[in-house]
């Protein structure tokens, strides 16, 4: 028997959102570039990515959507996005709790909507 997680949350959306378009602002790109290319092919490929053969017999790889994904993958997902963001594009991401930088990235990703 394996225990079965309940999909991810309202609230881990809402949290990985934040942190995406925040990332894509200091970034310089849009959120959904880092959304397809940095958070689901590069960071979490092997939560993301699936092979499936299509109609034609061929192999294709296609991406999961993140409402697919149970409240661990997402939590996984999140937390190696923003290992990631911190190590190698020198983004520090607040974690969840940190409430006080939270409300700055939403006035910062409002401030910068144009180019997100």
């Amino acid at each position: 028997l394996t225990k079965k997680l309940p999909n991810r949350t309202r609230k881990q959306n809402s949290y990985m959102h934040l942190i995406l378009g925040f990332f894509a602002s200091e970034y310089g790109c849009s959120l959904d570039e880092v959304k397809l290319d940095f958070f689901k092919r590069e960071v979490n490929k092997s939560i993301f990515e699936r092979t499936i053969i299509n109609k034609q017999g061929r192999e294709v790889t296609t991406l999961r959507s993140s409402s697919d994904l149970t409240t661990g993958e997402m939590t996984t997902a999140i937390d190696r996005f923003r290992n990631w963001s911190s190590a190698v594009a020198g983004i520090y991401l607040p974690s969840a709790n940190e409430k006080q930088f939270l409300t700055y990235i939403e006035q910062e990703i409002e401030r910068n909507k144009v180019f997100i």
